[in-house]
């Protein structure tokens, strides 16, 4: 990594406000905007497509500064850190790329089974069943968009169960007609569990103590970090100590052995499209970005239309630092990357910067509660924690703006809980006003109150099915 030319970089963008315990952040969505404002009258057109399941396929146009070998680094680090960003977003098994020869051989170079990015093609290809690939297209042959558009949740007929998996703890719901009869925070240890009929066990034991409030059940939704298609476990952390033997026997279709034990509509999708539905429910209001901040980051989308665009939306991975020391990611490998800025992992981080001490064998949600406890008492470097995160957020919501189109950015999950979320909240905006006027008039951060922080997203993930009529 040439240190010296991020260096000149940061002085080009240079943030007006630093994170007190993390002073080298570089948002990139600052370096996005700068870049592209710079070649902007460039003739230089690259088109980026990624394809996903179904023949889906997103694509993107930008422009390069001209090919000269003072730009190489300058070009190469603006459309990696940029496919890295779109593959998180929109999901793919394959990018095609069209644009000069040089950066192309440097993404296949990256993006295969040796590369730098082998945990996203290796991830990629897992989840959509395909080997992982980047092809070279002339722009007469490159691919027209093809995107759909799902339609999910708002649905409160009937007597319909809710739930929402986390890392340290997993939310059950019962809802009868739209009124929430029952919700309750169920804590286990999912991670290192390699045997499933523990979540299995675990989530219908919840399910049957929600279901006992309720005269009978019509609908199940659910809510869970990771990858899901069709009802399928494609990715997920909650899994991660199951061997790959059992997982394809026993995880895959899990939600699937669910819904016939039930036998009543079932559906489950990502937290993150959970929680910008919840958004929606809320507030009566389209165009939502949700940010959920719990064991990771997850992220979701509800278009203007109304619609969940059906994107990966896994920005726990996707950039948002460009600092070449950024904390480094234990799954992914990578720098910069969003759960290491809005998760009980960026607590943690701030927490050891800020000088705090842990007992090694303490887990990061035990860290968290400490770290929030001591704000509750106006502990100033506990303060700071969240602050920071503001800080990270604020500058992260202008890069997000580059890539949705949004109007409401709600946050929740359990690292906004308490007063830590008000000044994620404050920071975030001081940012916004400051860096970015504009959106500021634009952008609502929203915090939801202190209950649906914590189980919103379960009651949310109820309306998710539609109750067949008799």
């Amino acid at each position: 990594m040439n240190r010296d030319f991020f260096r000149s970089i940061e002085k080009i963008i240079n943030p007006v406000i630093r994170p007190e315990y993390d002073p080298g952040f570089l948002p990139l969505g600052k370096f996005l905007l700068w870049y592209q404002k710079l070649a902007e009258k460039s003739p230089f057109e690259v088109r980026i497509g990624l394809e996903r399941e179904n023949g889906l396929l997103s694509t993107w146009t930008t422009r390069l500064l001209p090919l000269t070998s003072e730009n190489l680094m300058l070009n190469l680090v603006y459309v990696e850190r940029l496919i890295k960003f779109l593959l998180w977003q929109k999901g793919g098994w394959k990018i095609y790329f069209s644009g000069p020869e040089i950066i192309y051989h440097q993404l296949k170079k990256l993006y295969s089974s040796g590369g730098e990015r082998k945990f996203d093609t290796n991830l990629m290809s897992t989840v959509y069943e395909k080997p992982f690939e980047v092809v070279i297209t002339p722009p007469e042959h490159f691919p027209e968009e093809r995107e759909s558009q799902l339609i999910l949740g708002g649905h409160f007929d009937g007597c319909r169960l809710g739930f929402d998996l986390g890392a340290s703890d997993f939310k059950v719901a019962a809802l009868q007609d739209g009124r929430v009869v029952f919700s309750e925070e169920i804590p286990w240890n999912p991670q290192v569990q390699p045997d499933p009929d523990y979540h299995y066990q675990h989530l219908q034991a919840g399910l049957k103590k929600a279901a006992s409030y309720l005269p009978e059940v019509q609908a199940i939704g659910g809510s869970a970090a990771g990858i899901y298609i069709n009802n399928q476990v494609r990715i997920a952390s909650l899994f991660r100590a199951v061997p790959p033997e059992i997982f394809e026997k026993k995880v895959k279709c899990l939600f699937i052995n669910l819904q016939k034990e039930w036998g009543v509509p079932l559906e489950v999708i990502n937290d993150g499209e959970v929680t910008a539905l919840a958004g929606y429910l809320t507030l009566n209001r389209t165009g939502v970005l949700g940010i959920a901040m719990g064991s990771s980051e997850a992220g979701g989308f509800l278009n203007r239309a109304g619609y969940l665009p059906g994107w990966l939306d896994e920005l726990a991975f996707a950039p948002v630092d460009l600092n070449p020391e950024a904390a480094v990611d234990e799954w992914s490998g990578d720098r910069g990357v969003g759960a290491m800025y809005f998760s009980q992992q960026a607590v943690n981080k701030l927490a050891l910067a800020a000088g705090f001490d842990f007992p090694e064998e303490e887990k990061l949600p035990e860290r968290l509660k400490k770290i929030q406890a001591l704000v509750e008492e106006g502990h100033d470097r506990a303060l700071r924690i969240f602050r920071d995160i503001g800080v990270y957020l604020g500058y992260t919501a202008q890069l997000y703006s580059l890539f949705y189109d949004f109007s409401t950015l709600m946050i929740l999950g359990r690292v906004t809980s308490g007063p830590g979320g008000e000044l994620i909240k404050e920071e975030a905006e001081q940012v916004l006003a400051q860096e970015f006027p504009e959106l500021k008039e634009k952008i609502e951060i929203y915090l939801t109150d202190e209950k649906s922080r914590r189980v919103g997203q379960a009651v949310a993930a109820a309306t998710l099915p539609e109750i067949k009529k008799r």
